[in-house]
Parts: C-alpha cells; sequence; structure tokens
C-alpha cells in the first residue's frame, strides 16, 4: 500500500498483519440490517488487544491507514452488492496527520474495489482529551466533503461528552454501553438516555445504541425513539464473515430475511 501522509511515509512500519471481524447494526424503522462495523482481530480470530498492543506510537499512522483498506477489501467482497449497505471504520483523530492526504490510500482503495464512499462511516472515538479541536474540526469537514457519514463512538464515556458534541455535530453518535447496562431498571439512565435522544433529533443527528445484550434493554431504548442498535443480542462479531443474527430477535421482531441471514 502506497503511503502518501507524510506521517505515514515517516514512521514505522507494521511488523505483523492482522484482520476483521463484522457486527451488523440494525435499523428498526427498515426492519433490515443498516450496517456493519469492521472490528480488528489476529489472524486467527484473535482480540482487538492481541493487535492494539503491538502499536506501537511510530506505528499509528501507518496502523490507521492500514486498517481503513482492510476493512474496505473485505467489506467489499462480503457485502451484497445494491443493498445499500453501510461500513462503519474506526479511527483516532490523532493518528490523522493531515486530512486530506491521509485519505488518499482509503479512496485508492474505495476506486480499486468500486466500494461506494458515501456507504462508509467514520467513527472517532479518544481515549485522551481532543486539544487540538481545530484539527478535528478540519477532520470532519474533508469527510463531509467526500461524502463519508461521521461518527461520535462511546457518547457519554470519558471525553465523549456534551461537551464534545456541543463543539461537533456529526451525523450519527453512539451511546455508550455503560450508559445502556441496566437501564430497564435505572431511572436514572432512562431520562439521561431519553434527553440525548431528544437533544440528537434537535440537532438533526442519529443516535445508535451499542453494547445491546437483552431484550429488556431492547425495549427501554425502542421506547426512548432510538432505532438504531448494535450488540451481542442481536448478532456477535464474526471473523472476516456477516453473522447472521440471534434466534430470539427473529422470533420477537421482523427482519427483513434476506438481509440478516
Amino acid at each position: 500500500m502506497t503511503m502518501d501522509c507524510e506521517g505515514c511515509r515517516s514512521g514505522e512500519k507494521l511488523d505483523f498483519d492482522f484482520s476483521m471481524a463484522f457486527q451488523p447494526i440494525f435499523d428498526l424503522r427498515q426492519s433490515r440490517v443498516w450496517g456493519y462495523e469492521a472490528l480488528i482481530r489476529g489472524l486467527n480470530g484473535e482480540g482487538a488487544y492481541s493487535i492494539l498492543s503491538r502499536v506501537s506510537p511510530e506505528q499509528k499512522y501507518r496502523f490507521d491507514q492500514a486498517c481503513r483498506v482492510k476493512a474496505i477489501e473485505l467489506a467489499a467482497r462480503l457485502f451484497p452488492r445494491g443493498e445499500g449497505l453501510r461500513l462503519s471504520i474506526n479511527f483516532l483523530p490523532n493518528a490523522v496527520y493531515e486530512p486530506a492526504a491521509c485519505l488518499r490510500a482509503t479512496l485508492a482503495a474505495a476506486r480499486r474495489h468500486d466500494f461506494p464512499l458515501e456507504a462508509m462511516m467514520f467513527e472517532f472515538t479518544e481515549n485522551e482529551e481532543i486539544v487540538d479541536t481545530g484539527h478535528l474540526h478540519n477532520i470532519l469537514a474533508e469527510y463531509r466533503r467526500q461524502g463519508f457519514i461521521t461518527a461520535l463512538d462511546d457518547f457519554g464515556a470519558g471525553y465523549a461528552g456534551l461537551t464534545l458534541l456541543a463543539d461537533f455535530q456529526p451525523d450519527l453518535i453512539k451511546l455508550d454501553m455503560k450508559l445502556i447496562r441496566g437501564i430497564e431498571t435505572s431511572r436514572p439512565r432512562q431520562v439521561i438516555v431519553a434527553s440525548i435522544a431528544a437533544a440528537a433529533r434537535a440537532l438533526d443527528i442519529e443516535v445508535l445504541a451499542e453494547g445491546i445484550e437483552t431484550e429488556d434493554e431492547f425495549t427501554v431504548l425502542k421506547a426512548a425513539g432510538i432505532a438504531l442498535f448494535q450488540g451481542y443480542w442481536f448478532a456477535r462479531p464474526a471473523f472476516e464473515a456477516l453473522p447472521t443474527i440471534g434466534s430470539q430477535v427473529r422470533a420477537t421482531h421482523r427482519f427483513d430475511q434476506a438481509l440478516i441471514a
């Protein structure tokens, strides 16, 4: 893969390989799969940590680029054509050296595999506080100019909170699973999530609830007006494959069987 970004050219080469697993995102309004998130895995399906722990600071630019290309390559092979499925890719804003330059490998991979740009969603999240807000503004502006969907991951955890949402309005926010867990018995969580959903609607931002593990969690979040869902209750990630949703979901709710099998 050609590295056109200065940060990638000057960074250390990767001394390991990796692959991806895919987890579906469901749209209840359409009763179908909305898209799939690409999740880092080892070559034999090992968890993300086994790979992330090997990435040195000098490799983060090259690793970010390689993850995008790998996700596009696999999605182009696995996604059924003409179904309008989205591919969700995670990235760290601090691993973007210069927005336009760092997209060259992504755009080249999309052209090479005939993968539509508007079908790609980029989720940004940070375990560390985003200090250079101007840099993030530039990234989001360039991604939107290219036609990508932008998303704020892990909303409600760490630094991904209301201040970040006030400064940046992505197309979509993903509620952190810590807000979701136990929501069926927690009035405070129910009120907070309902308030976030209402604020997002007012800002014309879509809300996705991730980490759904039980039908009770799903029921409460559905009542709050949330339509996009992701989590083990629907399907666990499948290594280099598109998973089938759980029988408990099929038995309880109607989905387009052609898109969930």
